[in-house]
Order: structure tokens, then C-alpha cells, then sequence
């Protein structure tokens, strides 16, 4: 459904949230204008399908706020999440005309929109547009092989402290925080969500978080309130190294 009555509709790109690490990072006035022209707002309620696989897309749009999940389904029904998507991800191919995955908002989520063939002519005008997607696109090549590794190899413990890094890391990437200092950010997946892409039991979940709080790797406040007091700490906790195995 379309935002036509939020503070996002008549959002200026020049207050976004995501604006320093968006598809527009790199944009002047006159070409913020010129994609003030194509661009509207959606939001979607969590558990509410964004796209399904094979739909014909014609828009690309980043996310604002919120967390959406990449899940392919296979031919016996099963869904395997193949990614997260979380705010200034890139949603949409310019020069593909169908989605590849279903993507699925996990919380309430708010979507800044392109139409298409505007956007992919706008692309072909100003190159740098297209240099960003494409550091963002290595960035989401990045982030899928270490959910290859997140997936396959890691234990429950390192699953748990991974997801929670990937996440605080991209966190605080937004807020401009540096390195230094405690991480702290709002938990956006519920201990069930985190099961279920994770490969885990909701038991297991529980049980490594709480040794991750009492072994002091992370602090809790509440279900979803995260501190962490030392990030190259849950980055070893993680399985990664400490100079940045964890894309933020």
C-alpha cells in the first residue's frame, strides 16, 4: 500500500535516513530532483509478501526502514531464506524484468520507490548512480557468501553471534557511529524469526543468547535491546576476524 498519509510521503531526500548510504548517496540537488520525479513511498506490514519469485517488477527501490528476508522456494515447498535486506539495500534489477526471490517483510517496512525504465534511463545519464549499485551489488556478493558461511559451517553459538554483528555492524554503519565504543541497537527479528532462518530450534536460540549474556559478549535489556560492550569480542564469538570479516 502506498504511504500517502506519513511523514515519508513527502519525505525530502535530503533528510532520509539512508541517504549517505544509499543508491542516491552520490547524488547533486538537480539529479535528487530529478529522482524526486520518479520515486514514491510503500510500506508493508511484517509477514507481508513484498514480491513473489517470478513477478514482473516495475520498480527498484531501497529500503528505508525496517528488515525484509530473500527466500526461494523449493519444488517440494520448502523456503530457504537466501539473504536479509536490511535499510539502504537495493531491491530490484535495472535490465531484469522478473524478481529472482519472494521478498518477504519481516517488521513493518517502509520502501523508497523507483518506476523502472525512468530509473534505468536516469542511469544511463548519470554514471555514477550506476558505479554505486555496483558497489552495492559486490557489497550484497559479499554479505551472501558469508551467509553461505552463516548457513553451513558455523556453530549454533557462532550462527547467533553472527547475525547479531551483521546486523549491529549495519546498525551503527547508519547512524554513522564509529568502531569504538558499545554497539548498541534494537533486536528487529523476534528469537522465532531468527529459528527459522538460522536452521535452528527456537530452544537453541534461547539457550546460546542467554550464554552469549551471561558469558558478557552481549547485554540485554528487555527481548530486543542489544549492547555489545567489545564488537571484535563478538566477532571472535562469531568465528571472524577482528579486522573485519563481517560486511558492514
Amino acid at each position: 500500500m502506498d504511504l500517502t498519509h506519513n511523514h515519508f510521503s513527502s519525505q525530502d531526500c535530503g533528510d532520509c535516513p539512508i541517504r549517505h548510504r544509499a543508491v542516491c548517496a552520490r547524488c547533486d540537488a538537480r539529479e535528487l530532483d530529478e529522482l524526486e520525479q520518479i520515486k514514491y513511498y510503500r510500506s508493508f506490514e511484517a509477514g507481508q509478501t513484498i514480491i513473489w519469485s517470478g513477478d514482473r517488477m516495475d520498480f527498484v527501490a531501497s529500503v528505508v526502514t525496517g528488515i525484509a528476508t530473500l527466500t526461494q522456494t523449493m519444488e517440494d515447498g520448502r523456503r530457504q531464506m537466501v539473504g536479509l535486506l536490511l535499510p539502504s539495500d537495493f531491491v530490484g534489477r535495472p535490465g531484469r524484468e522478473r524478481a529472482p526471490y519472494d521478498v518477504t517483510a519481516t517488521t513493518d517496512l517502509v520502501m523508497c520507490c523507483f518506476r523502472k525504465k525512468p530509473f534505468e534511463e536516469m542511469m544511463i545519464r548519470t554514471p555514477h548512480i550506476g558505479q554505486r549499485l555496483l558497489e552495492m551489488t559486490l557489497d550484497e556478493l559479499d554479505a551472501a557468501r558469508e551467509w553461505m558461511l552463516l548457513l553451513g559451517r558455523k556453530t549454533a553459538r557462532e550462527k547467533i553471534a553472527s547475525l547479531v554483528a551483521i546486523i549491529g555492524r549495519r546498525d551503527a554503519a547508519l547512524h554513522l557511529s564509529g568502531k569504538k565504543g558499545p554497539l548498541t541497537f534494537d533486536l528487529p527479528l523476534t528469537r522465532e524469526a531468527m529459528a527459522d532462518y538460522l536452521g535452528l530450534t527456537l530452544e537453541t536460540v534461547s539457550r546460546q543468547i542467554s550464554a552469549l549474556k551471561r558469558d558478557g559478549v552481549i547485554e540485554l535489556e528487555g527481548k530486543r535491546h542489544v549492547i555489545v560492550p567489545d564488537l571484535d569480542r563478538l566477532l571472535e564469538e562469531a568465528g571472524d576476524d577482528t579486522d573485519g570479516g563481517l560486511l558492514v
